[in-house]
């Protein structure tokens, strides 16, 4: 996912995806420990996912200030 995808998100729509993302790392991390993770390089994608998104959400809350 590219940082002017979630650029052009709402606040909201950021916080329910961000929700989503950590589910989504759980998950894998889940899987990672018990053996069955198939893909180890999700887990790379999805931290730097939540990283983006909490970066956008945090430069967009600095700017209405």
């Amino acid at each position: 996912m590219k940082a002017s995808e979630i650029r052009q998100k709402s606040a909201d729509e950021l916080k329910g995806m961000l929700i989503d993302l950590r589910k989504q790392q759980f998950d894998l991390r889940m899987q990672l420990g018990t053996g069955q993770l198939a893909a180890p390089h999700q887990l790379r994608q999805v931290r730097r996912d939540i990283a983006r998104v909490k970066t956008v959400l945090n430069t967009s809350q600095g700017e209405k200030a």
